[in-house]
């Protein structure tokens, strides 16, 4: 492959996510190429982005590559197998995976140092998150760079130090389903109450400091708070039941109430979505004014 051009972005996969990321990329100042097998997906990809059939073609000149096909391991390995056969040593391939193992996707890669899981989150363009998990070989200079260029793109890397199933965002956000759906099957509160203790409770703190933080000002800092509430955070814990088999007749409970609120149909839940994203706007811009950057 020819020498990696300093500018230019490859994205292999043309969905909603692979747009989302040259949106970004692009808006980034970076010279933005887009590859998928599909011609019809690349054609209803966004004008102002290069497409390319070719996988040669489309990583010649590239620095950082991102893949964004379907969450299908098989599927996963066989484009990386691919990219590995073609790539200089300083490219980084980067997969937009949410679920599956840095170990398992990129095992028995030549680059295998060279490569990184860049998991964002939907719609990455009002969440600016993005978790960088390494494969247990990934050299520390292609975590270092990746966090860089997310930065640069207006993101907000942060680092996974080693790979666990569900990465940290997943294992938060299925802890609160786990406990909210316990909470609803035991009748313990109805799912549109429940939803509203997050919407107007904990959500509210969230927005704009985590948990720990949360726990640090809520006493007089991290040592006080554990002195004080740990034994009845403990007790609280050892109440827990076991994983929530997500029963049809609870899901059936649940979608009813859902439906009161967002009609499952295909055109209340897109307006509902369209809702939920300027609301994340306007929620981006309001954080920052008032945050420090």
């Amino acid at each position: 492959m020819a020498s990696s051009a300093a500018g230019c972005v490859v994205i292999v996969g043309s969905g909603v996510i692979g747009r989302s990321w040259a949106m970004l990329f692009a808006s980034g100042g970076f010279q933005v190429k887009l590859y998928d097998i599909e011609q019809q997906q690349i054609r209803n990809a966004l004008e102002n982005i290069s497409g390319c059939p070719n996988i040669q073609e489309a990583v010649e000149g590239a620095m950082h590559i991102q893949e964004c096909v379907p969450e299908d391991l098989e599927l996963k390995k066989k484009i990386f197998a691919q990219l590995d056969s073609i790539i200089d040593d300083r490219v980084i391939l980067s997969s937009s995976t949410s679920c599956l193992m840095p170990s398992k996707l990129f095992a028995g890669l030549v680059h295998v140092k060279q490569c990184i899981v860049a998991h964002p989150v939907n719609p990455p363009y009002y969440i600016p998150l993005v978790e960088l998990v390494p494969h247990p070989e990934t050299a520390p200079t292609t975590v270092d760079r990746t966090h860089a260029l997310m930065k640069k793109i207006g993101q907000c890397p942060m680092r996974v130090q080693k790979e666990v199933a569900g990465f940290v965002l997943n294992r938060l956000q299925y802890a609160i389903i786990s406990e909210a759906w316990r909470l609803v099957e035991e009748g313990i509160v109805s799912p549109s109450d429940l939803d509203l203790v997050m919407s107007e409770g904990l959500g509210m703190r969230y927005a704009f400091i985590g948990p720990l933080e949360t726990m640090h000002l809520n006493a007089e800092g991290m040592l006080s708070y554990c002195d004080r509430y740990s034994e009845g955070i403990k007790h609280v814990l050892q109440t827990f039941g076991p994983i929530p088999e997500f029963s049809r007749a609870t899901a059936e409970k649940v979608n009813q109430d859902m439906c009161m609120k967002v009609p499952d149909d295909p055109e209340h839940l897109a307006a509902r979505r369209q809702w939920r994203d300027e609301c994340l706007m306007r929620l981006a811009k309001l954080k920052s004014q008032v945050q420090p950057q």
